[in-house]
């Protein structure tokens, strides 16, 4: 069976906890390139801000571009000297520079025109990064890597030395600019907990998120007051980072998350959540409430549930309103495009 929802819960349940379906969903496309080995798990997909246009990246070492309407296609790809693990567009750059993390330690930011690399810097010691990203509307960027150190850097600056650096003293998973603009900067760490930092200020977190039992390997700004975390404890968590004790707004669980990367993302248009799942099962959650609204397997048409297979990343596009695209890939190199529409009320 392709995709399952939940039961809703008994009418004597708060009407906050319980969800509404307000949305339908369906596979539009399915894009493979793989042979279905190990060597072809997708660690990340990355869609750009207008909507037309997808990357993957993983363990097979190559930058695949994809066209995102209608059927997809691979316009091209870059091979990489290492295995990726971050990829990221590249503000001011008209669409037409990459960057990319990978486990040799290395930022490299690609023309995509050229598809040669056109910068480097490694100041993580060789140790993997787990993430990067750029500041909204800027070419400073940060990352996170396997040494514990969340790096601030600038491409401008003579050596590519860090501009800031923050030392965790365990590995950090991720790093996300607030894409609503200012100086916010939240970081996930294997020491079970978030931060959120103003960036103009380094020494102390403004918002230390501490909620999570194991490794916290995603954060996503939902808005300019609102972070979600994802953790290995097998649950998503919404804070609220402005008020003074940077509350717990609400847990979501459904999803199997214990030792894997399997992606996280919002859109933020309408508060949809976006992750993968050991399960091999993509998950949609509405802000709103803590149990799923939409639930896929990535299982092939008429097959059975890999035993080990899983869902490694997740990516929603930006662009509509009453109508989203949400992209998936897998740990067998299998891209899944899902199309959705909300319901018209009757």
């Amino acid at each position: 069976m392709n995709h399952t929802t939940p039961p809703p819960r008994s009418p004597d349940d708060q009407e906050d906890r319980s969800p509404k379906f307000e949305w339908d969903f369906h596979v539009s496309a399915v894009v493979s390139s793989s042979v279905g080995t190990i060597s072809d798990t997708l660690g990340v997909i990355e869609v750009n801000s207008s909507g037309t246009l997808f990357a993957t990246g993983g363990i097979a070492r190559k930058i695949r571009v994809y066209t995102l309407n209608g059927n997809p296609t691979c316009q091209f790809n870059i091979c990489t000297p290492a295995k990726l693990s971050s990829l990221k567009w590249k503000p001011l750059s008209a669409g037409k520079t990459m960057g990319s993390a990978d486990y040799d330690g290395v930022i490299t930011e690609y023309d995509l025109e050229t598809q040669m690399p056109v910068f480097e810097r490694d100041e993580h010691s060789g140790r993997r990064i787990w993430s990067m990203d750029y500041s909204h509307g800027s070419v400073v960027g940060a990352s996170g890597s396997d040494d514990g150190t969340m790096q601030i850097w600038d491409p401008r600056h003579d050596g590519v030395k860090s501009v800031g650096k923050v030392h965790f003293g365990a590995p950090v998973c991720c790093v996300e600019f607030s894409p609503f603009g200012g100086a916010l900067l939240a970081v996930g760490c294997a020491d079970r907990k978030a931060y959120v930092y103003d960036v103009r200020n380094m020494v102390n977190p403004v918002a230390i998120l501490d909620g999570h039992q194991r490794t916290v390997s995603y954060t996503r700004f939902v808005d300019d007051r609102t972070v979600v975390t994802s953790g290995t404890d097998g649950c998503l968590k919404m804070w609220n980072i402005e008020d003074h004790d940077h509350s717990l707004i609400r847990t979501y669980r459904g999803h199997t998350n214990q030792r894997r990367f399997v992606g996280l993302s919002i859109w933020r248009n309408q508060g949809l959540i976006g992750c993968g799942s050991e399960s091999n099962q993509v998950f949609v959650y509405d802000k709103r409430w803590g149990e799923p609204i939409w639930v896929h397997g990535f299982e092939p048409e008429g097959g059975t549930r890999s035993e080990h297979g899983f869902v490694s990343s997740i990516c929603w596009s930006q662009v509509g309103d009453d109508e989203c695209t949400l992209v998936g890939g897998g740990s067998d190199g299998v891209v899944k495009i899902f199309s959705g529409k909300r319901k018209t009320l009757t």
